[in-house]
């Protein structure tokens, strides 16, 4: 499993497939009715946009670190694992990406309270219009999910200001 995961963090090909095929599953459920065509072409659609939003991140940090994008992974993984390394040059790599990810992290706070005030006013739109119609099942579980989804990206975000954090009072010293 640890091999499957690193070989989907360092290739924007194998992303891509599962991110297709996750598309096409998903398509598949919501839209039975559709011709399994329509499918596959939404799942590359879907592929195409996310893995181009990927590499335009990738190449974003690989410039900030001064690496390519399999220094990247790298790198990012020793943050995760809270690996400092003993390379000079490493070191300024890991310097200069946990320095852009803080500054990211950072600017986004400013956004954070908007995003998870549209999610509830999302969730709460879902809840009215199912009472509207008289069907809840849909909107209580899509509520809870967004719930769940905030919840987990606010624990996330907290996990990845503690990593970097760390990493620059380790690099620091």
């Amino acid at each position: 499993m640890r091999a499957f995961k690193r070989w989907l963090d360092r290739s924007l090909t194998a992303q891509a497939v599962l991110i297709c095929l996750l598309g096409t599953g998903i398509t598949a459920l919501f839209r039975r009715n559709e011709h399994p065509v329509v499918w596959v072409i939404q799942g590359v659609l879907y592929a195409a946009i996310a893995i181009a939003f990927v590499a335009v991140q990738r190449r974003k940090a690989g410039r900030a670190a001064g690496t390519d994008a399999r220094g990247v992974a790298e790198l990012n993984r020793k943050i995760r694992h809270r690996e400092v390394p003993k390379d000079p040059d490493e070191r300024a790599s890991m310097r200069r990406l946990v320095t852009a990810h803080l500054g990211q992290m950072e600017r986004g706070r400013r956004l954070l309270p908007f995003w998870l005030g549209a999610m509830g006013l999302v969730a709460a739109g879902m809840l009215v219009l199912g009472a509207a119609t008289g069907s809840l099942i849909f909107p209580l579980v899509f509520g809870g999910g967004l719930i769940a989804f905030c919840c987990w990206a606010l624990w996330m975000r907290r996990r990845s200001l503690d990593r970097c954090r760390y990493m620059r009072a380790s690099l620091q010293s």
